[in-house]
């Protein structure tokens, strides 16, 4: 797929009700979810489970691009195919999580910044020449009594900006993901307010950074009640008060909102990204790029035997499907029974 330039490789990520599957797990997590089935973590495990989903019927119709792990992008499929080129064959894009974690914040007691952009020019490099498309970087923010501080924000939000540039300078389309987790018992208006000044402080700093907003994907979490919450919101409420926030502080520019699905039940995020798209009223592709949203299914299904890898792969396009259909405002719960 030849390209002229970033725009059009955003835009063709969440085309046509299209999204983005997040298989860019670490090994350490990767690990804790195999434990959770009973299935030794394995570099060849790893190879196979992802072989799996991208081998999927419903990658076709509903997903654009596949961010990968470092480990991924450089594995070939059981019958040598790159897997690159496995999910080049079934029309989407593969792009790469490019940061290295978290460190804690001097002075800011429980709070961490995302790091990795020592060396990133160099890696982008290199996984520009092997054919990534996009990247992405995940900033972490937690709600508290006392956080999270400005300092958090700033620092967070800064260095998604200086590494979208980057990302962008060496012709990629970057993703930045400023997560505002769901961990806690904060009221959906506590998550509001701290989504809020997330967003608007990121699009100072990326406009400083002179990023090019037509050119890049915005991966933020749906401002919901903590998990721990008492009142846990409704979900047209989750659908109002997210595109309230996103309405005042995402530019029209940006062409894609892709939705993490932050520790969400499969179905729940299916419905809040339903939801928000029967209301409209917004320039950007609203969309999704799930992880465990769209795996959890198929790794049970799997359970790590390869007698299973069909009723795996159905699970996984079902998903698939439903979010595609989410992302036009056509999803029902009836159709999850069917």
């Amino acid at each position: 797929m030849l390209f002229k330039n970033l725009e059009e490789i955003a835009a063709y990520i969440v085309d046509d009700g299209k999204g983005i599957l997040a298989a860019d797990e670490s090994n350490p997590t990767c690990s804790k979810r195999f434990e959770s089935i009973g299935v030794a973590s394995t570099e060849e495990k790893r190879r196979d489970y992802r072989e799996m989903l991208f081998r999927s019927d419903g990658m076709r119709e509903n997903i654009g691009g596949v961010i990968l792990f470092d480990e991924t992008i450089r594995q070939k499929a059981a019958d040598g195919t790159p897997l690159r080129d496995v999910i080049s064959n079934q029309g989407a894009l593969f792009g790469i999580k490019v940061d290295q974690g978290v460190k804690p914040i001097d002075g800011c007691p429980g709070e961490t910044v995302t790091v990795g952009l020592d060396g990133l020019d160099e890696r982008l490099r290199e996984y520009a020449s092997m054919g990534a498309k996009f990247t992405k970087w995940r900033a972490v923010i937690k709600i508290g009594s006392a956080t999270p501080s400005k300092n958090c924000i700033e620092l967070n939000t800064k260095a998604l900006a200086k590494y979208a540039a980057l990302v962008q300078a060496n012709g990629m389309v970057p993703i930045v993901e400023p997560e505002v987790l769901m961990e806690g018992g904060h009221t959906i208006d506590s998550c509001y307010d701290v989504s809020r000044q997330v967003l608007q402080a990121l699009f100072e700093h990326l406009e400083d950074e002179d990023v090019n907003l037509k050119g890049s994907l915005l991966k933020p979490n749906m401002v919901t009640s903590g998990v721990d919450c008492s009142v846990q919101a409704s979900v047209d409420e989750v659908a109002e008060r997210t595109l309230t926030c996103l309405k005042t502080y995402v530019p029209a520019e940006v062409p894609g909102v892709c939705f993490l699905s932050g520790g969400q039940s499969d179905v729940a995020a299916t419905a809040h990204l339903d939801a928000m798209n029967r209301i409209g009223g917004f320039s950007w592709k609203l969309s999704f790029s799930y992880g465990r949203a769209l795996q959890s299914p198929a790794l049970s299904a799997w359970g790590g035997r390869a007698d299973n890898i069909r009723s795996a792969q159905d699970a996984f396009s079902h998903r698939a499907a439903m979010n595609r259909l989410a992302a036009f405002g056509k999803w029902s719960k009836e159709l999850e029974a069917d």
